[in-house]
């Protein structure tokens, strides 16, 4: 987090107030915060991507036009938030927009910052795209929203993903993009890196337990998310879990994922799956 929030010192737009809500009141150092040029806002929320998020959106109410949410390992182009502006101000049919990740640790063993600072100064070495296309949901690590139809809708990260929040991007972007009419914009303007540090994310059987239940649950309780779209999501994940066991990558439980992938069939078959049901695995 540290990192991150260093990184946003080099905005040419500063933000005009960061608000951190962090897993363990210890992920913040008081000191860094400090020596910030711009102004931050500590809020305390029950642990859980969606429930953090959810009080840095209670934070916000009738404070913000737009709410740009960064992963704590996402590290932007120092342009990113003067970019962001101009689309959201080029763009009035937008309610979302997320940027060009240029490199993405989460398929990876991570990218070290010093790695991620490299791909970001060659980049800033160029002017960026200009492309801004609708794209079907933002990318959790960096996506923008407008605030108003948050607040008229009360719009919130679903609770009932817990932990890691498996796809609740996904979920909030659909839910946003339907209530409020507007569209989901992806702009090559806003770059950035996603470290995908691995610390803090769910492995092993729970995650494949959330690769199945969560995109179903999604699909029957929401109305958000096509049959096809989730079907491929699905199968997606289960193929590449079989794959793994072949050849599995050093930092991926493809065993464990499989094995969740399966409880959750399992669940299914009976009617139980739930995704709060990762609570209950070890």
């Amino acid at each position: 987090m540290t990192e991150t929030l260093r990184e946003l010192e080099r905005q040419t737009r500063a933000a005009d107030i960061v608000v951190i809500c962090p897993a363990d009141p210890a992920d913040v150092d008081d000191a860094v915060l400090a020596e910030l040029s711009y102004p931050t806002e500590v809020t305390r929320g029950p642990r859980g991507l969606c429930l953090q998020r959810n009080a840095i959106l209670d934070a916000l109410v009738g404070k913000a036009d737009v709410v740009v949410f960064f992963d704590d390992d996402f590290f932007p182009c120092r342009d990113f938030l003067e970019r962001l502006e101009g689309v959201f101000a080029a763009r009035p049919d937008a309610a979302m927009v997320t940027g060009r990740v240029l490199a993405d640790g989460i398929m990876t063993p991570g990218i070290a910052p010093v790695d991620a600072r490299a791909v970001i100064a060659e980049a800033e070495a160029h002017p960026p795209g200009r492309r801004i296309r609708p794209v079907h949901n933002g990318y959790g690590c960096n996506m923008a929203a407008l605030m108003a139809p948050i607040e008229q809708h009360n719009l919130r990260f679903d609770p009932a993903l817990p932990l890691y929040g498996w796809l609740e991007d996904v979920d909030f972007s659909r839910r946003l993009a339907i209530a409020s009419g507007g569209k989901v914009l992806q702009a090559d303007c806003c770059r950035g890196v996603h470290l995908g540090t691995k610390s803090g994310r769910l492995q092993g059987v729970r995650f494949g337990y959330s690769q199945i239940a969560n995109p179903l649950y999604i699909l029957s309780k929401k109305g958000v998310l096509s049959p096809a779209w989730t079907l491929r999501q699905v199968t997606r994940n289960v193929l590449a879990n079989l794959a793994g066991q072949f050849r599995p990558e050093p930092w991926v439980d493809r065993r464990g994922r499989l094995r969740g992938n399966l409880l959750a069939a399992r669940d299914l078959i009976k009617g139980r799956a739930r995704p709060d049901k990762i609570l209950e695995l070890n």
